[in-house]
Parts: structure tokens; C-alpha cells; sequence
């Protein structure tokens, strides 16, 4: 009967713990961070391996992108 009141005793075992505002915000990043990247990543067996072939992808289209003259992409038309 004496265990109603928290002042009583037996109520300091069921009190959680929150921990402090940085602790939470740094906590909740990881999270969001570890989220974001399994979203990104879902479906896909090997990550690394898409990754490189996005760079080089990239990299060739930029690499086109220089060679290429201003003449509008080097194709003439002719008619006649």
C-alpha cells in the first residue's frame, strides 16, 4: 500500500532517462543519415560499384562535353 506514491519509494526504478539536447540531435542525424543512405542504396547489390561507374559516366560526358567544338555539336546539314 505504500507503493502508491513515487516519494514512497520503488518509483526511482521505473523513471527513464532522457539524454541531453545534443546527445538526442546528434543521435537523431546518425539515424537520418543512416536512413537516407539505405533509401539510396536499396535494390542495389553492389553501391560502390554503381558510384564508380556513375563518376566515370560523368567524366566521359564532361570529358564529350570539352572535345566537342561550338559549332553546335560538329553535324552539317545538307540539302540538295
Amino acid at each position: 500500500m505504500g507503493m502508491c506514491f513515487p516519494c514512497l519509494g520503488g518509483a526511482a526504478d521505473d523513471v527513464v532517462v532522457t539524454p541531453d539536447p545534443d546527445t538526442k540531435r546528434r543521435q537523431l542525424a546518425e539515424a537520418a543519415e543512416k536512413r537516407q543512405k539505405e533509401t539510396t542504396h536499396r535494390g542495389i547489390k553492389k553501391p560502390e560499384a554503381v558510384e564508380r561507374k556513375k563518376k566515370k559516366q560523368e567524366e566521359m560526358e564532361k570529358q564529350a562535353m570539352m572535345t566537342t567544338p561550338t559549332g553546335g555539336g560538329g553535324l552539317r546539314w545538307q540539302v540538295g
